[in-house]
C-alpha cells in the first residue's frame, strides 16, 4: 500500500485500542492484545497496524516515557496519528512528545491529574489540532481555565 493509499483510507480504520488494560507503563503495549472491535484493523505487510487512532484510554499511566519507541513498533505510520485517546489515567503533566504529531487533530486528555494550565501552550504549535479535552482535571479550578484565549481549542 502506498503512503498516498494510506493516508486516503487509515482515517476509517478502527483505533489501536488498548483502553481498560491496566496498563502502567507504555512498553506493556508491546506485549498487550488491543481490544477487538466490529470492524478487524488492517495491518501492513510488516505487521503493524494502519490506523491514525491510539485509544489507551481508562489505563493507570502516568509518563508517556519510550512513547515514539512504542507507537513506531504497533503503527506502520505514527506520524500520521490523527487521534490520540489518553483519558481516564494519571497524568500530571502534558508530555512534550505530543507535539512531535502534527497530524493529531483529536487529543482527549480529561480524567487526568494535570495540575498547570500553562501545560495547555505546549500544544499550540499543533497546527491541526481541533479537539481537544481537559474536563475532569485539577487545572479546572486554575482562573482562565475556560477557553477565550485558546479559540483554536473548541472542546475543552
Amino acid at each position: 500500500m502506498s503512503r498516498q493509499d494510506y493516508m486516503n483510507t487509515s482515517v476509517q480504520e478502527p483505533p489501536l485500542d488498548y483502553s481498560f488494560r491496566s496498563i502502567h507503563v507504555l512498553q506493556d503495549l508491546i506485549s498487550e492484545d488491543p481490544r477487538t472491535g466490529l470492524r478487524p484493523l488492517r495491518h501492513s505487510r510488516s505487521g503493524k497496524s494502519l490506523t491514525q487512532s491510539l485509544w489507551l484510554n481508562n489505563n493507570v499511566l502516568n509518563e508517556l516515557k519510550d512513547f515514539n519507541q512504542v507507537i513506531s513498533q504497533l503503527l506502520e505510520h505514527p506520524g500520521n496519528l490523527a487521534w490520540i485517546d489518553l483519558s481516564f489515567n494519571d497524568l500530571t503533566s502534558i508530555d512534550p512528545v505530543l507535539t512531535t504529531f502534527f497530524n493529531l487533530s483529536v487529543l482527549y486528555l480529561h480524567g487526568n491529574s494535570i495540575q498547570r494550565l500553562g501545560e495547555v501552550n505546549k500544544l499550540a504549535i499543533l497546527p491541526r489540532l481541533r479537539s481537544l479535552t481537559l474536563h475532569g482535571n485539577p487545572i479546572e479550578e486554575e482562573k482562565g481555565y475556560r477557553w477565550p484565549k485558546y479559540p483554536q481549542f473548541p472542546a475543552t
